[in-house]
């Protein structure tokens, strides 16, 4: 089984790393996220894995707001050291909850209940989703929501629900959905994804950051490459590679 862990203390981490090598030799623990933003980037690009250890309160928010952005289907594994009441609320359908320390004995169990669901093939239960809801903090906004770009010596706010994508050709610039360019005034393209919200905007490449709503159509390839265009009046191209094209369908399916 692979597993991803999200955790933002290192050496809990590490030590958890640790734990897992040593009740279940079956679990590679393929990566190790420390915070919302960079396990967001993670799940864009990669496919689920078969587990998930997951912290609850991170550094940039709680874990339960990846449940907003994605469908897991795959078994969580809750850290934390949260009060009991909470534990006794999330023992439900084999999804477990561990206080920190982790104890090793009660790991394997988890670890043991998240490969029988695997092997029933058990989707991730509909109330766990309810409970992860009512119990995750309110958040702010944390996405840019608009964009002030300099046009005749004047400042102009151009909202991010207006923008259609972001492409990067020498200058960063940003086209909205009624065909208007505009030079923004960012190093790379890697400083804007960070503002926006990845469940409307994609980093297709190196160039380009598209909004799912600008997309006319795409077009798949014999070489599991994709071709994505851009409704009128951008009538724009963006090719999508092989390794990210099953996070991109995950993305546009949905």
């Amino acid at each position: 089984m692979k597993a991803v862990i999200i955790e933002d203390e290192p050496l809990i981490a590490k030590e958890l790393v640790n734990k897992i090598a040593a009740v279940a030799a079956d679990v590679e623990v393929i990566e190790t996220l420390p915070s919302l933003k960079t396990a967001r980037k993670w799940f864009m690009q990669n496919a689920e894995p078969d587990l998930l250890f997951m912290d609850i309160q991170l550094s940039d928010g709680v874990s339960f707001e990846l449940f907003e952005n994605f469908k897991l289907d795959c078994p969580v594994v809750f850290t934390t050291a949260y009060d009991d009441y909470a534990i006794r609320a999330f023992k439900v359908n084999g999804v477990d909850y561990l206080l920190k320390p982790v104890d090793e004995g009660e790991l394997q169990k988890a670890i043991d209940k998240c490969r029988s669901l695997l092997s029933n093939k058990t989707s991730f239960p509909a109330d766990m989703q309810q409970l992860m809801a009512s119990l995750a903090v309110p958040r702010q906004n944390l996405f840019k929501e608009k964009f002030i770009v300099n046009q005749r010596n004047n400042w102009i706010p151009v909202d991010t629900k207006d923008i259609a994508c972001f492409v990067r050709d020498n200058l960063n610039y940003l086209y909205t959905f009624n065909g208007e360019k505009y030079i923004l005034d960012y190093t790379t393209l890697e400083d804007i994804e960070e503002l926006l919200d990845p469940k409307v905007f994609y980093r297709a490449n190196r160039q380009s950051i598209i909004h799912i709503n600008a997309i006319q159509s795409v077009k798949p390839h014999e070489n599991q490459k994709l071709s994505v265009f851009l409704k009128s009046p951008l009538k724009m191209e963006f090719d999508i590679s092989r390794e990210k094209a099953p996070s991109f369908k995950k993305w546009f399916d949905r």
